[in-house]
Protein backbone atom coordinates (compact mmCIF):
# COMPACT_ATOMS: atom_id res chain seq x y z
CA UNK A 1 0.00 0.00 0.00
CA UNK A 2 1.40 3.40 -1.01
CA UNK A 3 1.74 5.60 2.10
CA UNK A 4 -0.53 8.60 2.36
CA UNK A 5 1.14 9.97 5.49
CA UNK A 6 4.74 8.92 6.00
CA UNK A 7 7.33 9.63 8.68
CA UNK A 8 10.92 8.46 8.40
CA UNK A 9 13.52 8.44 11.17
CA UNK A 10 11.85 11.06 13.37
CA UNK A 11 13.98 12.14 16.32
CA UNK A 12 13.19 14.90 18.80
CA UNK A 13 15.36 16.01 21.70
CA UNK A 14 14.62 18.49 24.46
CA UNK A 15 17.99 19.45 25.94
CA UNK A 16 19.33 16.20 27.41
CA UNK A 17 16.11 14.22 26.93
CA UNK A 18 15.42 12.25 23.75
CA UNK A 19 11.63 12.22 23.51
CA UNK A 20 11.56 10.41 20.16
CA UNK A 21 14.33 8.29 18.69
CA UNK A 22 14.38 7.25 15.01
CA UNK A 23 10.66 6.53 14.66
CA UNK A 24 9.15 5.71 11.27
CA UNK A 25 5.47 5.33 10.45
CA UNK A 26 3.42 4.76 7.31
CA UNK A 27 -0.32 5.29 7.01
CA UNK A 28 -2.07 4.21 3.83
CA UNK A 29 -5.30 5.61 2.42
CA UNK A 30 -8.25 4.25 4.40
CA UNK A 31 -5.98 2.46 6.86
CA UNK A 32 -6.48 2.57 10.64
CA UNK A 33 -3.24 2.62 12.62
CA UNK A 34 -2.68 3.11 16.35
CA UNK A 35 0.32 4.43 18.25
CA UNK A 36 0.24 3.20 21.84
CA UNK A 37 2.46 3.41 24.87
CA UNK A 38 2.66 4.44 28.49
CA UNK A 39 2.77 8.08 29.59
CA UNK A 40 6.08 9.61 28.52
CA UNK A 41 6.66 7.07 25.76
CA UNK A 42 6.74 9.73 23.03
CA UNK A 43 3.19 9.47 21.66
CA UNK A 44 2.35 13.16 21.98
CA UNK A 45 5.73 14.21 20.60
CA UNK A 46 5.16 12.02 17.55
CA UNK A 47 1.68 13.46 17.06
CA UNK A 48 3.02 17.03 17.18
CA UNK A 49 5.67 16.24 14.59
CA UNK A 50 3.16 14.54 12.30
CA UNK A 51 0.90 17.59 12.54
CA UNK A 52 3.74 20.03 11.76
CA UNK A 53 3.38 21.62 15.20
CA UNK A 54 7.04 20.98 16.04
CA UNK A 55 10.30 20.52 14.14
CA UNK A 56 12.21 17.23 14.39
CA UNK A 57 15.93 17.19 15.11
CA UNK A 58 16.19 14.49 12.45
CA UNK A 59 13.84 12.74 10.06
CA UNK A 60 11.06 13.78 7.70
CA UNK A 61 7.27 13.85 7.38
CA UNK A 62 5.47 13.76 4.03
CA UNK A 63 1.86 13.72 2.86
CA UNK A 64 1.40 12.08 -0.52
CA UNK A 65 5.13 12.51 -1.05
CA UNK A 66 5.06 16.25 -0.35
CA UNK A 67 7.33 17.33 2.53
CA UNK A 68 5.57 18.68 5.61
CA UNK A 69 7.32 21.19 7.88
CA UNK A 70 6.16 23.74 10.45
CA UNK A 71 5.36 27.07 8.85
CA UNK A 72 2.83 29.85 8.57
CA UNK A 73 -0.91 29.20 8.56
CA UNK A 74 -0.97 30.11 4.89
CA UNK A 75 1.88 27.77 3.90
CA UNK A 76 0.23 24.86 5.74
CA UNK A 77 -3.31 25.46 4.52
CA UNK A 78 -3.05 22.63 1.97
CA UNK A 79 -1.94 20.26 4.74
CA UNK A 80 -4.60 21.31 7.29
CA UNK A 81 -7.31 20.72 4.71
CA UNK A 82 -6.17 17.12 4.33
CA UNK A 83 -5.16 16.28 7.91
CA UNK A 84 -7.46 17.08 10.82
CA UNK A 85 -7.44 16.18 14.52
CA UNK A 86 -9.87 15.00 17.17
CA UNK A 87 -8.67 16.37 20.53
CA UNK A 88 -8.33 14.60 23.84
CA UNK A 89 -10.56 16.83 25.95
CA UNK A 90 -13.87 17.81 24.33
CA UNK A 91 -14.62 20.14 27.23
CA UNK A 92 -11.68 22.39 26.39
CA UNK A 93 -11.76 22.15 22.61
CA UNK A 94 -14.60 24.60 22.01
CA UNK A 95 -14.79 28.35 22.51
CA UNK A 96 -17.57 28.79 25.10
CA UNK A 97 -18.58 32.08 23.44
CA UNK A 98 -19.04 30.53 20.01
CA UNK A 99 -22.23 28.74 19.02
CA UNK A 100 -21.80 25.16 17.89
CA UNK A 101 -22.60 25.85 14.25
CA UNK A 102 -19.93 28.52 14.04
CA UNK A 103 -17.43 26.29 15.84
CA UNK A 104 -18.01 23.32 13.52
CA UNK A 105 -17.73 25.62 10.49
CA UNK A 106 -14.55 27.29 11.77
CA UNK A 107 -12.14 25.05 9.77
CA UNK A 108 -14.10 25.83 6.61
CA UNK A 109 -13.59 29.54 7.13
CA UNK A 110 -9.98 29.33 8.30
CA UNK A 111 -8.98 27.01 5.45
CA UNK A 112 -11.00 28.98 2.88
CA UNK A 113 -13.11 26.03 1.82
CA UNK A 114 -15.76 27.12 -0.67
CA UNK A 115 -19.41 26.09 -0.54
CA UNK A 116 -22.48 26.39 1.67
CA UNK A 117 -21.04 26.21 5.17
CA UNK A 118 -24.45 26.16 6.86
CA UNK A 119 -25.55 23.14 4.84
CA UNK A 120 -22.26 21.39 5.50
CA UNK A 121 -22.62 21.91 9.26
CA UNK A 122 -26.17 20.50 9.22
CA UNK A 123 -24.95 17.47 7.25
CA UNK A 124 -22.11 16.87 9.70
CA UNK A 125 -24.31 17.16 12.79
CA UNK A 126 -26.62 14.48 11.43
CA UNK A 127 -23.61 12.32 10.49
CA UNK A 128 -22.39 12.29 14.10
CA UNK A 129 -25.83 11.54 15.55
CA UNK A 130 -27.02 15.02 16.53
CA UNK A 131 -29.91 17.15 15.34
CA UNK A 132 -29.25 19.99 12.86
CA UNK A 133 -30.68 22.53 15.33
CA UNK A 134 -27.72 21.78 17.61
CA UNK A 135 -25.94 24.42 15.52
CA UNK A 136 -27.79 27.18 17.38
CA UNK A 137 -26.82 25.98 20.86
CA UNK A 138 -23.77 26.63 23.05
CA UNK A 139 -21.05 24.05 23.86
CA UNK A 140 -21.89 23.97 27.59
CA UNK A 141 -25.37 22.65 26.75
CA UNK A 142 -23.90 19.33 25.61
CA UNK A 143 -22.53 16.37 27.54
CA UNK A 144 -18.90 15.28 27.23
CA UNK A 145 -19.78 12.55 24.75
CA UNK A 146 -21.86 14.96 22.66
CA UNK A 147 -19.03 17.49 22.63
CA UNK A 148 -16.69 14.80 21.35
CA UNK A 149 -19.21 14.09 18.59
CA UNK A 150 -19.11 17.79 17.78
CA UNK A 151 -15.31 17.69 17.73
CA UNK A 152 -15.47 14.83 15.22
CA UNK A 153 -17.93 16.82 13.10
CA UNK A 154 -15.59 19.81 13.15
CA UNK A 155 -12.63 17.64 12.11
CA UNK A 156 -14.63 16.20 9.21
CA UNK A 157 -15.76 19.63 7.97
CA UNK A 158 -13.05 20.24 5.32
CA UNK A 159 -13.31 16.63 4.05
CA UNK A 160 -9.81 15.54 5.13
CA UNK A 161 -7.96 12.44 3.99
CA UNK A 162 -6.42 11.76 7.42
CA UNK A 163 -7.93 12.01 10.88
CA UNK A 164 -5.54 12.00 13.84
CA UNK A 165 -7.34 11.16 17.08
CA UNK A 166 -5.23 11.96 20.14
CA UNK A 167 -6.58 10.00 23.14
CA UNK A 168 -10.08 10.63 21.75
CA UNK A 169 -12.03 8.94 24.56
CA UNK A 170 -9.78 9.23 27.62
CA UNK A 171 -11.93 12.00 29.15
CA UNK A 172 -15.18 10.02 28.78
CA UNK A 173 -16.87 7.32 30.83
CA UNK A 174 -16.83 3.71 29.64
CA UNK A 175 -20.29 3.63 28.03
CA UNK A 176 -19.70 6.86 26.11
CA UNK A 177 -16.21 5.67 25.09
CA UNK A 178 -17.65 2.76 23.17
CA UNK A 179 -20.19 4.98 21.43
CA UNK A 180 -17.49 7.42 20.31
CA UNK A 181 -15.19 4.59 19.18
CA UNK A 182 -18.02 3.15 17.08
CA UNK A 183 -18.72 6.60 15.63
CA UNK A 184 -15.07 7.01 14.63
CA UNK A 185 -15.18 3.62 12.93
CA UNK A 186 -18.39 4.52 11.09
CA UNK A 187 -17.31 7.94 9.85
CA UNK A 188 -13.84 6.80 8.82
CA UNK A 189 -15.38 3.99 6.77
CA UNK A 190 -18.09 6.22 5.28
CA UNK A 191 -15.63 8.97 4.33
CA UNK A 192 -12.79 6.65 3.30
CA UNK A 193 -10.51 8.28 5.86
CA UNK A 194 -7.13 7.12 7.04
CA UNK A 195 -7.25 7.09 10.83
CA UNK A 196 -4.29 7.47 13.18
CA UNK A 197 -5.18 6.87 16.82
CA UNK A 198 -2.79 7.91 19.59
CA UNK A 199 -3.76 6.14 22.79
CA UNK A 200 -2.67 4.30 25.91
CA UNK A 201 -5.94 2.33 25.87
CA UNK A 202 -5.51 -0.92 23.99
CA UNK A 203 -9.20 -1.71 24.38
CA UNK A 204 -9.98 1.25 22.12
CA UNK A 205 -7.28 0.20 19.66
CA UNK A 206 -8.56 -3.37 19.49
CA UNK A 207 -12.02 -2.17 18.48
CA UNK A 208 -10.87 0.47 16.03
CA UNK A 209 -7.52 -0.22 14.37
CA UNK A 210 -5.94 -2.67 11.95
CA UNK A 211 -2.28 -2.12 12.82
CA UNK A 212 -0.44 -0.89 15.91
CA UNK A 213 2.95 0.57 16.86
CA UNK A 214 4.06 0.32 20.49
CA UNK A 215 6.37 3.03 21.84
CA UNK A 216 8.64 2.92 24.87
CA UNK A 217 11.08 5.69 25.79
CA UNK A 218 10.68 7.23 22.35
CA UNK A 219 11.38 4.09 20.32
CA UNK A 220 9.16 1.61 18.50
CA UNK A 221 9.51 -1.66 20.41
CA UNK A 222 6.81 -3.65 18.64
CA UNK A 223 4.51 -3.26 15.65
CA UNK A 224 2.23 -5.30 13.44
CA UNK A 225 -1.41 -6.26 12.86
CA UNK A 226 -3.54 -5.72 15.96
CA UNK A 227 -4.66 -9.39 16.31
CA UNK A 228 -1.05 -10.57 16.07
CA UNK A 229 0.44 -8.05 18.49
CA UNK A 230 -2.37 -8.31 21.02
CA UNK A 231 -2.73 -12.07 20.68
CA UNK A 232 0.94 -12.80 21.31
CA UNK A 233 2.75 -9.68 22.57
CA UNK A 234 6.50 -9.92 22.06
CA UNK A 235 7.51 -7.05 24.34
CA UNK A 236 6.85 -6.60 28.09
CA UNK A 237 5.46 -3.09 27.55
CA UNK A 238 2.77 -4.42 25.22
CA UNK A 239 1.91 -7.19 27.67
CA UNK A 240 1.72 -4.67 30.51
CA UNK A 241 -0.61 -2.39 28.59
CA UNK A 242 -2.87 -5.32 27.76
CA UNK A 243 -3.01 -6.36 31.41
CA UNK A 244 -3.62 -2.85 32.74
CA UNK A 245 -6.39 -1.52 30.51
CA UNK A 246 -10.00 -2.67 30.88
CA UNK A 247 -11.54 -4.09 27.73
CA UNK A 248 -14.43 -2.25 26.11
CA UNK A 249 -17.53 -4.41 26.12
CA UNK A 250 -20.54 -4.10 23.90
CA UNK A 251 -23.30 -2.10 25.53
CA UNK A 252 -26.92 -3.11 25.06
CA UNK A 253 -29.07 -0.36 23.54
Amino acid sequence: MTPLLQAEGLTRRYRDVTALDDVSLRLGAGERVAVVGESGSGKSTLARLLLALDTPDAGTVALDGRPVRPGSARSLRWFRRRVQTVPQDPGRSFNPRMRVGQAVAEPLACLRVHGDHTARVAELLVAVGLEPDAATRWPHEFSGGQRQRLAIARALAPRPDVLLADEPVSALDVVVRLQVVELLAQVSAAEGLALLVVSHDLGVVQHLCDRVLVLEAGRVVEQGPVPQVFGAPAHPVTAGLLDAVPTLEAVAP
